[in-house]
């Protein structure tokens, strides 16, 4: 198992990627490389959940795509930030409650599910997730990084109270601590807000610790946080794979480029790997 670490080395020349469109040929490639696999990280964005009937936000037709304003006249990342609910929080939940709507009732696709499946046949799966609908823990995944943190989960900032709620409905707007009467706010980051330092330890306490491969998944790959696995990645000789039906950041870095959706790719790459290595 080769060590995947954090270092200072600068990027590699782009190479060009193997790219298909669900091609057998090159899923057999992504197959045959995992032969031996025992860690594995996923890092998976807005494109996993698509195919729950969920928003992209940066891809072609996303809401957060560059030049779009709200009906305030403010981009999508000055109303979802934390300045803006320090100043504003009643339009900022405005928004919150309009991301909220969008996942509501959504349930995991077969691409949740893969990822779920594969805890029970590798020693370690572990997800790397900027979503915040919760999907991959309904899946059954038990490793998982919400990074961004999750709608769900509502937080004083005033007074520590927290809960956790099925969706928004029935709350009233902006919804107040039942302790202190103060705003809340849900446990995810606003744009201009720091990670949480914890997750972020304990992906590069995992990182340390060694994975035999890669998969990105459904994401613009627009942040540090999200290349610099794939570079130490490639730099350490661990195969990487990119699902993805758009050119991403992240597309000149992977060994194996996926144009197409998470869902119908996860499952054929499942399906081949359970019929190549059934003694796994």
């Amino acid at each position: 198992m080769k060590s995947l670490a954090p270092s200072s080395a600068e990027d590699e020349a782009p190479v060009a990627p193997e790219t298909l469109q669900l091609d057998a040929q090159v899923i057999d490639r992504i197959v045959q490389r995992m032969g031996g696999v025992r860690r594995i990280l996923f890092i998976t964005g807005a494109g996993i959940s698509a195919d729950s009937g969920l928003p992209t936000y940066r891809g072609r037709d996303g809401i957060y795509r560059s030049g779009r304003s709200t009906p305030d006249g403010l981009t999508i990342e000055e109303a979802l930030s934390g300045p803006m609910f320090r100043m504003r929080p009643e339009l900022t939940w405005h928004y919150l409650l309009q991301l909220e709507q969008s996942t509501r009732g959504a349930s995991p696709n077969r691409g949740h599910r893969v990822i779920a499946e594969m805890d029970g046949y590798f020693d370690a799966v572990w997800v790397l997730t900027q979503n915040v609908d919760g999907l991959h823990q309904r899946a059954g995944s038990r490793n998982v990084l919400d990074i961004h943190g999750s709608l769900h989960e509502l937080l004083c900032p005033h007074c520590g109270h927290r809960r956790t709620v099925t969706d928004y409905a029935g709350l009233e707007m902006p919804p107040r601590c039942p302790d202190c009467g103060r705003i809340v706010r849900p446990r995810v980051v606003l744009f201009d807000e720091e990670l949480p330092g914890d997750k972020l330890a304990r992906l590069w306490q995992e990182i340390r610790a060694g994975f035999d491969m890669i998969f990105t998944i459904g994401t613009s790959s627009l942040f540090d946080y999200i290349l610099e696995p794939i570079r130490r990645g490639r730099e350490a000789g661990i195969p990487t794979v990119e699902i993805n039906p758009e050119t991403t950041s992240a597309t000149h870095l992977v060994d194996y480029k996926v144009h197409a959706g998470a869902a119908a790719a996860l499952d054929q790459i499942w399906e081949r790997y359970l019929a190549w290595w059934p003694w796994t």
